[in-house]
């Protein structure tokens, strides 16, 4: 069993699903495909936007702060204010991209710390090369990601396929029958769904 999970840098509610996934997969026996991707073009190509929703209609922001305090404080998952969202995470995913998926939930979490524990600038090629020290990985190897063409290239493929899949926003889980579940609200529905998936009869001839 095998879930996708569709995260961007920037977006508020994929970091306690960051944190939160590995134990709530391993527990169903369900193993994580992280995949990384950039918001900033389908919300500009599917809802005509330049900026976050939740800086575009400031009521949902305020409202979103709030609850994303309200999540953190339920899951026991330290938190603080950006002093700027949404935040540049093209270097990071570029660099997510590069690794293996063995290797890419440490780097994550480090960047989402970075961002929503810590308030750095996770554009910073400074702020990665700690991120990745602290994931146990080569700074200077890693980080050479950031400039690479086939990596550039790599993540304009991983933002269409998240396109055409579907995908709307952050985090977004889709399980191996094509389901799609938005929102860390949703993960534990999202594995529940794999896990189900794996029970349901095959009625094709």
């Amino acid at each position: 069993m095998k879930l996708q999970f569709w995260f961007e840098f920037a977006s508020t509610y994929s970091y306690p699903a960051v944190m939160r996934i590995d134990k709530a997969a391993a527990a169903r026996g369900v193993e994580v495909e992280w995949r990384p991707f950039l918001l900033g073009p389908l919300f500009h190509a599917q809802q005509g936007l330049k900026d976050s929703p939740f800086n575009v209609v400031p009521v949902k922001g305020s409202y979103m702060w709030r609850d994303l305090e309200r999540v953190c404080e339920k899951h026991g998952l330290p938190f603080k204010r950006p002093h700027r969202f949404p935040q540049n995470g093209l270097l990071a995913a570029r660099i997510a991209l590069s690794l293996d998926q063995s290797m890419r939930p440490n780097f994550v979490k480090a960047v989402y710390q970075a961002n929503f524990v810590h308030d750095r600038d996770i554009s910073d090629s400074q702020i990665l090369h700690a991120a990745a020290r602290r994931a146990g990985l080569d700074p200077l190897e890693v980080l050479a990601a950031m400039d690479s063409e086939d990596m550039k290239a790599g993540l304009r493929e991983q933002t269409a396929i998240a396109a055409d899949k579907g995908i709307f926003g952050a985090p977004t889980f889709v399980t191996p029958d094509g389901e799609l579940f938005w929102g860390n609200d949703r993960l534990e529905d999202a594995l529940d769904w794999a896990v189900r998936g794996t029970l349901r009869p095959n009625t094709q001839n």
